[in-house]
């Protein structure tokens, strides 16, 4: 398939710019990938959309203040967004100036941080930050939150907290897992109280997860890479789940290619490290029977999971009735509900 087919038409006054009040007052579309068939309702609605003895899989990173501004020691303006902390002082980044940096140079941040260039990893640059203090805390600190591009304002302080699942509890994301924005504690104490089980993966979100797909046959597009954990207890959860005949419910993209990486070999097993899983329509899902997840940008790598998961016809089919019918669309906007399509 080519980048063009996964195209759609979004007008800029959708894209939502700051979250609803509450979190479970989004709209929830709700797509049966079997069928095709579509149906608007709210997302508190999920309540009574997941039965007992589904099983929903959370993604439990947390969203680091990743973002800082400065000046290089030449007096150009520069600006930081740590993708990776690979150690107490270390960093890989994007650095954005008139001109990169060059290795040795030195770059003085907001709270007094400073950091030295020490080499480059493709478009990523090596930091070095002095000073006592872990890099974390001093992100914690002085950094901002790294709100996505198409939010077109500065971070507010409320975005500490909406910019954050109630159940992130990992940091290392520098973009959120926006499914779970929608949930908040009471609608997870329902569930529960449903006999909805639910179990936590990690998948720290990179920046990459914004970048776009440049070449025009999807296939040769290479994707970012991203640290994942699925621990041994997510899958003894998963197989029981299966026994008892409730449903996998993946709570986010990132959820999909987390559990589907670690089934990569044909069977569910626990996984460490990083994963490239590029999904598009064809892949044989393994894991996931149900997918929550929020509207996407036209020709992305997230959409084109979507489509593979509901069927390509029936996912762009939806998204032009969200379009018609004026939902919120990226991380801060609405959500669907997904039953995956026919194999």
């Amino acid at each position: 398939m080519r980048r063009s087919d996964f195209h759609y038409d979004l007008p800029e006054a959708l894209i939502a710019q700051h979250p609803l009040p509450e979190r479970t007052a989004s709209r929830l579309l709700v797509l049966d990938g079997r069928t095709g068939a579509i149906a608007d309702r709210r997302f508190a609605d999920i309540e009574a959309l997941l039965a007992p003895g589904d099983l929903l899989v959370l993604n439990d990173t947390r969203v680091i203040p990743a973002r800082l501004h400065g000046r290089k020691d030449t007096g150009g303006r520069v600006e930081v967004l740590v993708e990776r902390i690979t150690g107490e002082h270390e960093a890989l980044a994007h650095v954005r100036a008139s001109k990169a940096p060059r290795q040795g140079v030195r770059l003085f941040l907001e709270g007094d941080i400073v950091a030295e260039v020490t080499g480059r990893e493709d478009d990523l640059f090596r930091l070095h930050f002095a000073g006592r203090d872990a890099l974390v805390d001093l992100l914690e600190r002085h950094g901002h939150m790294p709100l996505p591009p198409y939010i077109a304002r500065e971070d507010e302080t409320a975005d500490r907290e909406r910019y954050q699942t109630v159940f992130a509890a990992r940091p290392g994301a520098v973009a959120a897992p926006t499914a779970g924005l929608h949930f908040d504690e009471d609608l997870l104490a329902r569930l529960a109280g449903k006999g909805v089980e639910q179990a936590r993966v990690t998948l720290h979100v990179g920046a990459g997860t914004f970048q776009p797909v440049r070449a025009e046959r999807i296939e040769d597009h290479r994707m970012h890479a991203e640290y994942l954990e699925v621990p041994a207890e997510v899958c003894e959860r998963i197989e029981a789940t299966r026994a008892r005949g409730g449903r996998v419910v993946a709570v986010g993209t990132t959820v999909v290619r987390s559990l589907e990486t670690a089934a990569a070999g044909g069977e569910l097993r626990p996984y460490r490290g990083e994963t490239r899983l590029f999904i598009t329509p064809g892949f044989e899902f393994r894991v996931v029977d149900a997918l929550v997840t929020n509207f996407h940008l036209p020709e992305s790598t997230l959409l084109m999971l979507v489509c593979a998961f509901g069927g390509y016809e029936n996912v762009m089919g939806a998204y032009r009735h969200a379009v018609e019918e004026g939902y919120r669309f990226f991380s801060y906007g609405d959500a669907m509900l997904v039953v995956r399509g026919e194999e």
